[in-house]
């Protein structure tokens, strides 16, 4: 069976001397586990650099009657992240985004709204030229209203204290310890609450902003247990420090 959708590259590892297996999330099918056969073939003419993430193909994938992994069959690029890959610092959080993805996504249905905020956000990224430091909190604090568990708007000026576990902002301490202090709590209450736009008027220093990354990561931990480490992290702190 074929069948034709877009996707966004999540992920890739070396298959063979000339495969790979690439993981994308597409608009059909959600997470997808895909052969790419002779990539790294020199004279099959394709190249291993339209398969770094975040770049959004448009993709031919063929589905095998004996139910091993699917083939991407043919494909071309609907969107190249260029100006990412031509900033290091844009490149460093577009690695972090792409294995934090891949660690998140773990549905094989489709999700259009999810597919929609994804592609429009990997364009904006793209496109902003500059200021652009805050943009994977403000992505991950969007991508979490996809996910089910954006936290309840914080409405009172006492609610200082983020509870993780139950996903509100809350005037005291909670009885457990899954809380963030009322200085990160405020931060966060106003990424949640803002546009990518707004957020790069947020002025953090490097010291807090990757606070403010570790409690949000903390907090897709507590609402999705088996989180993987995302490995990229620490080179993402060092860039933005």
């Amino acid at each position: 069976m074929i069948e034709k959708t877009k996707g966004i590259v999540l992920h890739q590892i070396k298959y063979s001397d000339s495969g790979i297996i690439v993981q994308l999330y597409t608009s059909t099918f959600g997470r997808q586990s895909l052969l790419v056969k002779g990539l790294r073939n020199k004279k099959s003419g394709r190249h291993n650099i339209l398969f770094q993430p975040l770049t959004i193909l448009d993709a031919v994938i063929y589905y095998k009657e004996s139910r091993g992994m699917p083939v991407l069959k043919e494909f071309s690029v609907f969107y190249s992240p260029a100006m990412i890959y031509s900033d290091i610092r844009k490149t460093s959080m577009a690695m972090f985004l792409g294995e934090a993805l891949t660690t998140i996504l773990r549905e094989e249905t489709p999700n259009n709204s999810l597919f929609t905020f994804l592609e429009e956000s990997i364009i904006y990224f793209d496109k902003c030229p500059e200021s652009f430091a805050n943009f994977h909190i403000a992505f991950l604090a969007g991508l979490s209203s996809y996910l089910g568990f954006e936290p309840a708007p914080c409405n009172k000026a006492q609610d200082v204290y983020f509870d993780l576990l139950n996903g509100i902002f809350v005037p005291s301490p909670p009885m457990h310890s899954n809380y963030s202090d009322p200085d990160i709590s405020g931060v966060l209450a106003r990424f949640f609450s803002t546009s990518y736009d707004n957020s790069r008027d947020i002025n953090l220093t490097g010291a807090v902003r990757n606070e403010v990354l570790e409690t949000l990561i903390k907090y897709y931990s507590t609402h999705l247990p088996g989180l993987r480490r995302i490995k990229s992290l620490e080179i993402l702190k060092e860039v933005f420090r």
